[in-house]
């Protein structure tokens, strides 16, 4: 099994190729964790990940604070498609006093912080965010490409009750309550093997769904 993952991710581009970037989530990566069990993570780099960045705590950087919520720990609670739904909420923020991003759990719990003086333009501000999922292998882009499944392993249908989800989407600029992202865009590569979708219009808030099984006959 090939890492994958459901996050939010918060970013700023510099010169060239690199970017700051620092997200969270959940993620299945036995590559870090050694196993296959769906864990929570955070995830920072300032080059494009070029010499910097690492999960969690592998690396100085992220300041844990919490000690009730572990970075790594296993989520044990899976949702089932058209069944039983549980969700978690990842909320991260900048404190703009001291100018560090702060990672929240459930509205109610700061796991801790990724330090000011990690960042250059982070310090300041960011110019993206991201929602969606991630999934990372040698054979993206190849045949035959990997059978490593997004999200629940479902294409968003026209129900949107079996695939990966993301609700209550919110940023935080310079209008001092948080507030609906006005320019949105779905996107996608590998778009018969995973494909996402946003809805906005119509809706009291805005969803955005997504998820794939990789490998399948229009993506062999």
């Amino acid at each position: 099994m090939e890492p994958e993952g459901n996050i939010v991710r918060i970013g700023i581009s510099l010169l060239g190729s690199d970017y700051e970037l620092i997200e969270a989530g959940w993620a299945v990566n036995p590559s870090v964790y050694g196993d296959r069990q769906t864990r929570l993570f955070s995830y920072w780099t300032v080059d494009g990940s070029t010499k910097t960045g690492c999960f969690d705590l592998t690396c100085p950087g992220f300041v844990q604070t919490s000690n009730e919520i572990a970075l790594g720990a296993a989520i044990h609670l899976k949702s089932i498609p058209a069944d039983l739904t549980y969700q978690i909420t990842i909320y991260i923020y900048k404190d703009p006093y001291t100018n560090r991003w702060w990672l929240q759990y459930n509205e109610e719990t700061n796991i801790g912080y990724w330090p000011a003086e990690l960042f250059s333009g982070l310090r300041s501000n960011a110019e993206s965010v991201e929602w969606g999922g991630e999934v990372y292998s040698t054979r993206v882009g190849t045949s035959p490409h990997t059978g490593t499944h997004m999200g629940s392993g479902q294409f968003p249908d026209a129900m949107f009750d079996t695939c990966g989800a993301v609700t209550r989407m919110r940023i935080h600029d310079n209008y001092p309550a948080l507030k609906s992202p006005v320019y949105v865009e779905a996107f996608t590569d590998e778009y018969n093997c995973y494909d996402a979708r946003y809805v906005g219009d119509y809706v009291e808030d805005p969803e955005f769904y997504y998820g794939g099984p990789g490998r399948n006959p229009l993506c062999p």
